[in-house]
C-alpha cells in the first residue's frame, strides 16, 4: 500500500471545525486589517519606492536571520530554529489544505518526505521555543522582559507542537503503517500509547490540537506575535520608504510609514536597551519603552478602541518624559532586527513638546534662547566667536578680496569652549604646514542649527539654515571643512539642494595624506585608542579615515576598545544633552573612559569637540592612571609633526 494519510480520520462534526476555522480566519483578517488601517491613518505616505531592493533585503534578512545572529549568536540561532520550524509547519498545513480541497497528491514518496519535514519543523520549533524560555526565565538574560504575555505565547507554541506530536503518535499507534518510521518523533510517541487506547484518544488529541492552532490564529494579531507579519513589513518599508525625521514642511505630526510599521513590529527584544548608552549608564531612558509608548499613542489617536492588543494595554504612562535622555547616537537602529529607529520616535516627540512648550528642560530652553539671540548655544555674546584665531594669520573670508580653496567652519563648541579651541588651533596649524589655502568666517560664522534640530526646535533650525546658506552664497563658499561631526552631519545631510560640499576634518586629513602633503618623519612611540564619535561613525559611516591617519604616524600603535566602529559607546554629549542636567547611576563618559584605559593605551583619541570635552571632564572627575591623556586627532598629528 502506498504511503498516505486519511484526512479527518475518526473525526465527527467536521462542520464545527470549518465553522471555527472561519471564525479564526475572520478574527485574523479583522486584526490584520486594523493594523494596516492604523498604519495608513498615521502615515504621511505609503510610498513604495525601491520595491525590488526592499524585497531582496527583506527576504535575505528573514531567511538567513543575519540581523539576529550579528551581535548575539545564541539569540540568532534560537530565532532561526523558531522561524524555520514555524515556517515548515505553516507550509505543511497549507499543503494539507490543498491536498484535501484541491487535488490529492500527498502519496508515496511525496508523503514520506512531507512527514520527515513536518517532524523536523516540529522539533526545530519546540527546541527554539524551549531555548527561548530558558534564556528568559532560567538564564535571565538582562535585556529580556518577563511579563505574562512573554510566558503565555511561548507555552502556547509548546502545547501546539506537543499536541501535534501526540496526535501523530496516537494515529500511528492505532494504524501501525509500514511507513511509521518516517514520522520518527510521532513513531517514538506511538510506543508510549497502548494500541487499544490510541484509537479512542485520537479524536480528543485532534480537537485539542485543532483548538490550540485555531486559537493562535485568532489572537496572533492581538498580541506581540503580530511580529510574525509586522517584522517583515518593517524590514521592507525601512528600505522602500526609509525612516527619516519628520520633514520641516510637514505640520501634521504624522509618521513615516516605516516608523508606523516599526512600532507594531517591535518585539520588545531589548537589543536596543542593551546597546543604548543611556540605559547602560542607569538613566531613566530605555528605547524599547519609548517605542512602546509611541505605539500606544499611535493607536490611541487613530483607533476607536484605543488599542487592539489583549496584553499590556495600560503600560508606559509618562515614558515620554525620558525623551531628553536620548543622545540620538543611532545605536538602537544599529542593532534592531527590524531596522527600527527609536531615536527618530524621540525626535518626533521632542518636536511636539517644543511646539507645545511642555516638558522642555529649563536649561535647554535657555540654551535655545541664546541660540536665537546670539547665534550660539554657549555664550550671551557674539563678540568672542572668532577670538580663538587672533594672532594666527588666518584669512577672513568675510573681508574684501579674501579668496581661498577651503572654508574652515569652526562651529560653536570649538569656537567658545576653552578645551575645544585647541582643535581649531591644531587643525589650522596643520593646514598651514601642508600648504592648504583656507580661511574662516570669523565673527560672522553662524550656528549651523544642529542643536535646534536634535532637540526638536525645527523653526529655529530653519532660520539657522537660511543664515548659513545665505552667508555661503554671499561669499562664494563651495568647499567646507568642519571641526564637529555634528556640524558636518547637519551641513551634509540636513541642507538639501546646497551649493557647497561639506566634509569633516578627518576626511580632509585623509586626502592630504593620500596626496602626500601630510607626512611624518620621526616615530611617535606611543599606544593610542580611538573613540568613534556617533555622528561621524554610526550616522555617516566614517570609520576608516581617522584610523588611516592615525596609522600613518610611524611608531604609533593603535589598539581598539571593546566597543568600536558601529558598536562604539556614546560619550553622552549628543542630542542636546550637553546643555542639560541629567542624572544617572554613572556618566556615559566615565564608562567609555574606563574602556579606553582597559586597552592599556596611553592616549584616548577623539575626533569631535563634544567627545573631547566629555572625556576630558570624565578624566578629571574619575581620576585616571598617571600619564593617561585625552586628545583630539589634530592635537596628536600636530605633536607628531612637531616631533624633533
Amino acid at each position: 500500500m502506498s504511503a498516505h494519510r486519511i484526512m479527518f480520520w475518526q473525526i465527527e462534526y467536521t462542520w464545527l471545525f470549518y465553522l471555527l476555522s472561519a471564525i479564526a480566519v475572520l478574527l485574523f483578517l479583522i486584526g490584520a486589517g486594523s493594523h494596516i488601517w492604523v498604519w495608513k491613518k498615521n502615515s504621511k505616505s505609503m510610498s513604495l519606492k525601491g520595491v525590488g531592493h526592499a524585497l531582496n533585503k527583506m527576504c535575505i534578512d528573514i531567511i538567513t536571520g543575519r540581523r539576529l545572529i550579528r551581535g548575539d549568536m545564541a539569540a540568532g540561532l534560537m530565532h532561526f530554529l523558531i522561524f524555520w520550524g514555524f515556517f515548515l509547519l505553516f507550509i505543511g498545513t497549507c499543503v494539507l489544505v490543498a491536498h484535501e480541497h484541491l487535488f490529492e497528491f500527498l502519496e508515496g514518496a511525496r508523503y514520506l518526505w512531507f512527514s520527515v519535514l513536518m517532524e523536523i519543523g516540529g522539533i526545530s520549533l519546540l527546541v527554539g521555543i524551549i531555548w527561548g524560555l530558558v534564556r528568559r526565565y532560567l538564564q535571565r538574560v538582562p535585556r529580556l522582559e518577563r511579563r505574562a504575555e512573554d510566558a503565555i505565547l511561548p507555552l502556547w507554541f509548546v502545547l501546539m507542537v506537543l499536541s501535534g506530536f501526540f496526535l501523530e503518535g496516537a494515529r500511528l499507534a492505532a494504524n501501525s503503517p509500514q511507513w511509521a518510521d518516517w514520522s520518527f518523533v510521532g513513531n517514538w510517541i506511538a510506543g508510549l500509547i497502548p494500541a487499544a487506547a490510541a484509537e479512542r484518544l485520537y479524536p480528543s488529541f485532534w480537537w485539542v490540537h485543532a483548538l490550540l492552532c485555531l486559537g493562535f490564529i485568532s489572537v496572533v494579531c492581538y498580541s506581540k506575535m503580530f511580529h510574525i507579519l509586522s517584522a517583515p513589513a518593517s524590514i521592507f518599508f525601512s528600505s522602500a520608504s526609509p525612516v527619516l525625521p519628520p520633514s520641516i514642511e510637514d505640520e501634521t505630526g504624522r509618521l513615516d510609514v516605516a516608523e508606523a510599521v516599526f512600532y507594531d513590529g517591535c518585539m520588545r527584544c531589548g537589543r536596543c536597551v542593551a546597546a543604548c548608552p543611556s540605559s547602560g549608564a542607569g538613566e531613566a531612558y530605555a528605547p524599547r519603552d519609548f517605542v512602546q509608548w509611541a505605539r500606544k499613542q499611535m493607536w490611541q489617536t487613530q483607533f476607536p478602541l484605543n488599542d487592539i492588543r489583549l496584553w499590556n494595554r495600560g503600560d508606559y504612562e509618562g515614558t515620554n518624559e525620558s525623551m531628553w535622555y536620548c543622545t540620538t547616537c543611532r545605536a538602537c537602529l544599529e542593532v534592531c532586527p527590524v531596522y527600527g529607529a527609536a531615536f527618530e520616535a524621540v525626535a518626533k516627540e521632542r518636536r511636539q513638546a517644543v511646539e507645545k512648550g511642555t516638558l522642555v528642560p529649563t536649561i535647554l530652553n535657555q540654551t535655545l534662547e541664546k541660540l536665537f539671540r546670539y547665534d550660539n548655544p554657549w555664550e550671551s555674546s557674539k563678540k568672542q566667536r572668532g577670538a580663538w584665531a587672533e594672532g594666527l594669520d588666518i584669512a577672513d573670508l568675510t573681508k574684501r578680496g579674501a579668496v581661498t580653496d577651503l572654508c574652515y567652519f569652526v562651529g560653536c563648541t570649538t569656537s567658545f569652549d576653552d578645551r575645544a579651541r585647541s582643535i581649531a588651533h591644531s587643525f589650522t596649524k596643520i593646514l598651514q604646514l601642508t600648504g592648504v589655502n583656507f580661511g574662516i568666517l570669523g565673527k560672522k560664522e553662524p550656528c549651523c542649527g544642529d542643536i535646534a534640530r536634535r532637540v526638536g526646535e525645527f523653526g529655529l533650525f530653519e532660520e539657522q539654515k537660511e543664515k548659513c546658506k545665505t552667508l555661503f552664497d554671499q561669499y562664494g563658499i563651495t568647499e567646507i571643512a568642519t571641526s564637529s561631526p555634528h556640524c558636518y552631519h547637519t551641513l551634509a545631510n540636513d541642507y538639501p539642494d546646497s551649493s557647497f560640499r561639506a566634509r569633516h576634518y578627518t576626511m580632509v586629513l585623509k586626502e592630504l595624506l593620500k596626496n602626500k602633503k601630510l607626512s611624518f618623519e620621526k616615530p611617535l612611540n606611543v599606544t593610542v585608542t580611538y573613540h568613534d564619535p556617533c555622528y561621524l561613525g554610526r550616522h555617516n559611516r566614517i570609520f576608516n579615515e581617522p584610523r588611516d591617519v592615525i596609522r600613518a604616524i610611524p611608531g604609533l600603535r593603535l589598539v581598539e576598545m571593546e566597543h568600536s566602529r558601529e558598536n562604539s559607546l556614546c560619550c553622552g554629549g549628543g542630542g542636546g544633552r550637553m546643555w542639560q542636567d541629567l542624572k544617572g547611576e554613572r556618566k556615559m563618559s566615565e564608562v567609555r573612559l574606563e574602556e579606553a584605559e582597559a586597552t592599556g593605551a596611553q592616549i584616548l583619541i577623539t575626533a569631535c569637540p563634544m567627545c573631547l570635552i566629555m572625556m576630558e571632564d570624565a578624566r578629571k572627575a574619575a581620576g585616571t592612571r598617571e600619564g593617561f591623556r585625552v586628545m583630539d586627532l589634530n592635537e596628536l598629528l600636530l605633536e607628531a609633526l612637531e616631533n624633533k
